[in-house]
Order: C-alpha cells, then structure tokens, then sequence
C-alpha cells in the first residue's frame, strides 16, 4: 500500500501525536516492544520496509493512549481493522512481535 503525500504527513503527525499522548520516550517503546529506538524512529518517519511493524506500532499506541484514559488522536490512512488488508500479515500483527533488525 503507498500513501500519497498527505497521506504520509498526516500519519506521521497523527503516530507523533499518539506517542506523545502515551508519554512515552522511544526508548521505553523500543524497550516494551522488544525493539530497537531506531526502529521506532524509521516507523514514525515511515521508512519501515515491514507494513506490519507499523501496524503493531499503531496498535500499542491506541492500547497505551486507551489506558492512560485518554482518546486517542484518529488514524486517517492506517485505519480501520488491519485483518481486512490484504497486503498485511494479521498473524503476525497479532503477536504484537516486530521483524527482525532495522528496516
């Protein structure tokens, strides 16, 4: 899937405003995810090769937006459920385990 321009502003903006609405560092992201902070860091700016990192980095954001009581800011381009995107390994998004390495 590509994003056209906007898009991928949009999104940026909207996985930098959940972030911080977790009030989370990337490093204690990376660390909870089991991760490196430059993998963190490619997925916020969108140069992530695997779609699904991104989509288990969405998914933790909402779930720790959700449990600080707070509503998360709306995700325009990586919406919806990721079980209907072809393109998207659901198995793996479930696991909540990120690939291997940094792209």
């Amino acid at each position: 899937m590509s994003l056209i321009k906007e898009q991928k502003i949009a999104t940026k903006q909207e996985l930098a405003d959940n972030l911080t609405l977790t009030g989370l560092t990337t490093s204690e992201v990376a660390a909870e995810l089991n991760t490196s902070e430059a993998k963190i860091e490619r997925i916020l700016n969108l140069k992530q090769n695997s779609l699904n990192d991104g989509w288990i980095f969405r998914n933790y954001l909402l779930k720790k937006v959700a449990e600080k009581g707070l509503t998360p800011v709306p995700f325009t381009a990586i919406g919806g459920d990721y079980h209907d995107y072809w393109f998207l390994d659901s198995r793996i998004i479930e696991t909540g385990v990120m690939s291997k390495g940094n792209r």
